[in-house]
This record gives structure tokens, sequence and C-alpha cells, in this order.
């Protein structure tokens, strides 16, 4: 049962954009963070975009300019919009949530099954 999951990787040229969508399965009871992480083979996952309750938005140093995190009206839908690609994103793209799936669960991390992000050159 996956709470969170995401769309909209692929294989792009250098320059090119994509646009990737991380979508619960179900409204959850609360939400304080949520955020995009990526991982390159054999190398660390790493935070590249993050987005509050309140809407607040902080990125990684190399994707600022480029990447833009937000979220739909309800909150339900988190999007990375990613423009002016370059090879050195490629990874694996993952979503997550920090927060409660349902009102009697403690609140903790949640993460989407991956979704591959390749840039050609």
């Amino acid at each position: 049962q996956a709470q969170l999951v995401e769309s909209g990787g692929g294989l792009v040229q250098a320059g090119g954009s994509l646009r990737l969508s991380c979508a619960p399965s179900q409204v959850f009871a609360s939400v304080l963070v949520m955020g995009w992480y990526r991982q390159a083979p054999g190398k660390e996952r790493e935070l590249v975009a993050t987005i509050s309750s309140a809407g607040s938005t902080n990125y990684a140093d190399s994707v600022k300019g480029r990447f833009t995190i937000s979220r739909d009206a309800a909150e339900n839908t988190m999007y990375l919009q990613m423009n002016s690609l370059k090879p050195e994103d490629t990874g694996v793209y993952y979503c997550n949530t920090k927060g409660r799936f349902r009102s009697w669960h403690t609140s903790r991390d949640y993460w989407g099954q991956g979704t591959q992000v390749t840039v050609s050159s």
C-alpha cells in the first residue's frame, strides 16, 4: 500500500523540461513538510526541494533558478517543474511527506517508490 505515487519521469535531452507529480493515495490527516529527493547510482540520496505546510520553499543550490516545487490548492498533489535540465540531474527522484497519514498515526516520513529521470547530453 503506497501512500505516495510519483509520475512524470522520463528521458530528455539536456536543456529540456519535465514535470514530476506526487499524488497521495488519500488525503493525509496532517502534513508538515513535503519534498523531493534524488539519488544517482552509487551516490547518497540528496534533498532537491521542500515546501512546508505554510507554503515556504527551499531549494538545493544546484537547482535554484531551474526547478520549482509547488502543491495544488487542496494540498493533495505536489509537483516539481524541472527546466533547463542537465545530465547531472539524472537520478531517481523520490517524493517525501512528513506527517500523519491517519489521525491516529504518529507523524513520520512517507516515501514514494521513485521515478527515473534521465538527461542525455
